[in-house]
């Protein structure tokens, strides 16, 4: 099987059998989804749901938080992995997005990674959902499944996410993103892969899947 022809069968598989995906993040506009995705890295978006509601009710707007220190964001997050660093970094995204971006949630992945803490994976994740950007955002679970599938062999986020824009459309893009994520999470997972379950089986490259 080439890599074209595992991409196609395995985009047909989602697209007539999960035709809705999407995040799992807790979000209500541009600037809620960019506090939860900075703080959901390298923690669960279970948790992360659990202490966005009383974050964004104390602090709905850039405006708002960017009259807010690090110290006053901190309590709201402290359950949070990594908290006094994302603290420092909402505080200063707000400042910024008020000081260069009149309070609005950038809409490119290169205006969005001038942000502090905000990396490619999170610019794609916004830029995506929010704007509709044909960008493929590549987290830990992405990046294990596009390797066990055999999407793309590249040793680095970016030669993955490269793999993956060229061989899937544009229009389909966002919604792979969550296709893969999800099948991650749930079915492709990293220490017990539910390969016997899987229904890509068929096309997967992985050795346990044979």
């Amino acid at each position: 099987m080439t890599r074209k022809e595992r991409y196609q069968s395995i985009i047909d598989y989602f697209r007539t059998n999960v035709p809705v995906a999407e995040s799992e993040l807790d979000f209500k506009d541009a600037f809620s989804l960019l506090c939860a995705v900075m703080l959901s890295a390298q923690c669960t978006d279970k948790r992360v749901n659990m202490v966005t509601p009383a974050l964004m009710e104390a602090y709905p707007t850039p405006a708002d938080m960017a009259q807010a220190s690090a110290d006053d964001i901190f309590p709201y997050i402290r359950s949070i992995s990594y908290p006094r660093n994302k603290a420092e970094h909402l505080a200063a995204t707000a400042r910024k997005l008020e000081a260069e971006f009149q309070g609005r949630v950038p809409s490119t992945v290169e205006e969005l990674m001038t942000l502090p803490g905000v990396g490619r994976k999170t610019a794609n994740v916004v830029a995506s959902i929010i704007y509709n950007e044909p960008v493929i955002a590549v987290d830990t679970h992405v990046f294990r499944v596009s390797h066990r599938l055999g999407l793309s062999s590249g040793k680095t986020p970016a030669a993955v996410e490269k793999d993956l824009e060229k061989h899937i459309p544009e229009a389909l893009r966002p919604i792979a993103h969550h296709w893969l994520i999800l099948h991650g999470r749930y079915v492709c997972k990293a220490l017990k892969p539910m390969c016997g379950e899987c229904p890509l089986r068929v096309w997967c490259a992985h050795p346990a899947a044979e």
